[in-house]
């Protein structure tokens, strides 16, 4: 296989320290959704061919420009619901990337002749099945993972299994070289595998950046806008929003009360607000994900209540697992004025045409994420994303002020 020295271009690209190619691109992108995939991979295409008109002798490596990344596979499943995984495609020498969604429910098999919807647990095995198939003759074998399989058991509670940590711990006994995702309910859960790649990235800039470009009219003064956290577990992501924007931080917390009834000792839980009064202003409340919406609602009614101007609501990931009905009426009630989400988990059809809700669009941002692996190229500009929202910020600001002062002159 041929390889090319990719000094001359290198640091138009990512930075001096990027090194060259480990071997052609191969995704495997079977469990994400088909519009996903595409998209992913057109950017990826896009990308590789503009490093080609700059640099013409790029095309002699091996496998570098291709209108397709993607490899078939066939992930059939028996009547009785086994799983099965065929590679239709070699990956010898290929550098794998195995994309895994395990929350889409759009994917449906018959078993025992009724259609049944995936279920995680499926996704994951399936997933497995994948690193067994491509492990043996791939360079290497990547997975990104945007939700992180039962992320939300990061911790031990009593006699509960720690699903996650085993997990990871499985899937690099397998042979897995990397491991990415996004907006781990806990980073924390990186101490299960401290010798491995692991890594999860926020998606922060892109919520904020499709949150501005929506709503141009938000006002990041920080007597206007202010960020909310819905949970004592979402404070350290809030934070961070707080702090790059300079506004202003709230929190919902629970405090919590035990009573003796009957000789049980029962806990009476109720949610309080701390922070800034929210009259007139923007609430940007932000958690990790949205499982019901319903802890998102009954903190912007209080909101609302309380006189803010606007809600809105930011999640990595929606679920939605009751249904929509609350949110719609919500919506047309005035409580919430828009619903900001990642692309990379399954959303049904009936969610992405609600007038309240606003993907954010991630497939570029996924591509740039592989082309850079490929390089082993520097990830500390997607890890570390203060900078880029600092100016993204700054921008919007100005274009609110130029657009207020453009309906001054109109008044």
């Amino acid at each position: 296989m041929m390889y090319f020295n990719l000094t001359d271009y290198r640091h138009r690209v990512y930075s001096d320290t990027m090194l060259d190619s480990i071997g052609p691109i191969a995704m495997i992108t079977h469990q994400l959704d088909p519009t996903l995939s595409s998209q992913i991979n057109y950017h990826l295409v896009k990308r590789r061919k503009e490093y080609v008109e700059a640099e013409p002798d790029l095309v002699n490596i091996a496998g570098f420009a291709r209108d397709d990344y993607r490899i078939n596979v066939n992930m059939d499943r028996y009547d009785s619901g086994e799983g099965k995984v065929t590679v239709e495609q070699s990956v010898r020498g290929h550098d794998v990337f195995l994309f895994t969604d395990v929350l889409n429910y759009g994917r449906e098999y018959q078993r025992y002749g009724s259609t049944v919807t995936m279920s995680p647990d499926e996704h994951y095995q399936d997933l497995v099945r994948l690193v067994l198939t491509t492990r043996p003759t791939a360079a290497r074998v990547n997975v990104i993972m945007p939700y992180l399989y039962e992320g939300r058991r990061y911790k031990r509670n009593g006699r509960e299994s720690l699903d996650c940590a085993q997990m990871l711990q499985e899937l690099f006994g397998l042979g897995i070289d990397n491991f990415i995702t996004f907006d781990a309910h806990d980073g924390r859960i990186a101490n299960a595998v401290p010798r491995n790649n692991f890594e999860t990235f926020p998606t922060s800039a892109q919520i904020l950046s499709t949150l501005f470009d929506t709503f141009p009219d938000i006002n990041l003064h920080p007597d206007h806008f202010i960020i909310v956290s819905p949970d004592e577990d979402s404070i350290s992501r809030c934070i961070f929003y707080a702090s790059t924007l300079q506004v202003p931080l709230g929190i919902f917390y629970s405090d919590r009360n035990f009573r003796r009834i009957d000789g049980q000792i029962l806990e009476e839980s109720t949610r309080k607000y701390l922070g800034d009064d929210v009259t007139g202003m923007d609430v940007l409340l932000v958690d990790d994900l949205m499982d019901t919406g319903l802890t998102f609602l009954e903190c912007a009614s209080y909101l609302k209540a309380h006189g803010a101007r606007r809600v809105f609501c930011a999640a990595s990931f929606v679920q939605f697992t009751k249904g929509i009905d609350h949110m719609r009426q919500a919506y047309t009630s005035g409580i919430i004025n828009g619903v900001f989400a990642t692309d990379m988990a399954y959303r049904a059809p009936k969610i992405i045409s609600s007038p309240w809700y606003y993907d954010v669009p991630m497939a570029e941002d996924l591509a740039t994420l592989v082309d850079a692996l490929n390089h082993d190229a520097s990830l500390s500009a997607l890890l570390g994303p203060a900078g880029g929202i600092d100016k993204l910020a700054r921008k919007h600001q100005e274009r609110y002020e130029q657009l207020y002062a453009h309906r001054q002159e109109l008044s």
